[in-house]
C-alpha cells in the first residue's frame, strides 16, 4: 500500500487493493497531448501486467491485476470523462471497490516539474490542475498520493491550457518512452514498497 510511517494506523484498516488512476481526456483528438500523460502511464502498467483495460460502469476503463505473482492487487483506471470532471469516475470506482483516500494513487501531468522529472507526494495543493481539484472535491479530501509527471512550463506567454492540450515536441517525443517508463516504475515501487521508498529513489534523480 502507498503509505508512510505517519499513516501506519490508517493502513492497518485498508483493503489490499490500490486504485491507480491515470488522468487524461478521452478520444483521438487528445491522444499524445501533455495532459494525457497520466493515462499513458496507466496503459504502460496494464501492458506490463498483461492486463486489458475494459469499460466499467463507473465511466472508466479498468483493469484489475497484479504487476507480478504475489504483488499487491491493483485497480488500474483511466477515467472516460473529460479531465475537469474526473472526480465522478474516481469516486464511483472508490465506492465500487470500497476504497478510500489512503488507497488512491493519481498519476498526472505537472507543469511545475521540468519535462522528464517524476516526483511523488501525498496530499497538498492541486497546483491549478483541474482534474486533481475535481477528484479532491468528489473524494472529500486531499490525502491521496499523486505521481507527478513533469511536462515543463509553457514557453513565453503561451496559455497553460493551450500548452497542456498540445502534443509533445519532436525532441520530447524521443524521450517520452523513458519518462513513461520512469513514472510506471514509480507506481510499482510505491505500491510494492511505500511512498518514502519511492520518493527516496526518484527525487534525487529529479532535483527540480
Amino acid at each position: 500500500m502507498p503509505g508512510t510511517a505517519g499513516h501506519q494506523e490508517q493502513e492497518q484498516d485498508m483493503t489490499d487493493r490500490t486504485l491507480v488512476v491515470g488522468l487524461g481526456n478521452p478520444g483521438g483528438r487528445y491522444a499524445g497531448t501533455r495532459h494525457n500523460i497520466g493515462a499513458v502511464v496507466v496503459a504502460e502498467l496494464a501492458a506490463r501486467a498483461g492486463a486489458r483495460l475494459s469499460a466499467h460502469r463507473a465511466r472508466a476503463a479498468v483493469a484489475e491485476t497484479r504487476m507480478r505473482p504475489g504483488a499487491p492487487r491493483l485497480v488500474l483506471a483511466q477515467p472516460l470523462s473529460y479531465m475537469n470532471v474526473s472526480g465522478g469516475p474516481v469516486s464511483a470506482l472508490a465506492k465500487y471497490y470500497s476504497l478510500g483516500l489512503a488507497d488512491l494513487v493519481v498519476v498526472h501531468d505537472d507543469i511545475d516539474l521540468p519535462f522528464g522529472a517524476v516526483k511523488l507526494k501525498r496530499g497538498g495543493g492541486e497546483g491549478g490542475h483541474n482534474g486533481l481539484r475535481d477528484i479532491t472535491k468528489a473524494m472529500g479530501g486531499k490525502d491521496y498520493v499523486r505521481v507527478r509527471v513533469g511536462v515543463g512550463r509553457p514557453p513565453g506567454r503561451m496559455d497553460t491550457a493551450d500548452y497542456v492540450l498540445k502534443r509533445f515536441s519532436g525532441a520530447e517525443a524521443k524521450e517520452l518512452p523513458l519518462l513513461v517508463s520512469d513514472a510506471a516504475d514509480a507506481v510499482e515501487m510505491l505500491t510494492e514498497q511505500d511512498l518514502t521508498a519511492a520518493q527516496q529513489h526518484f527525487h534525487p534523480r529529479n532535483p527540480a
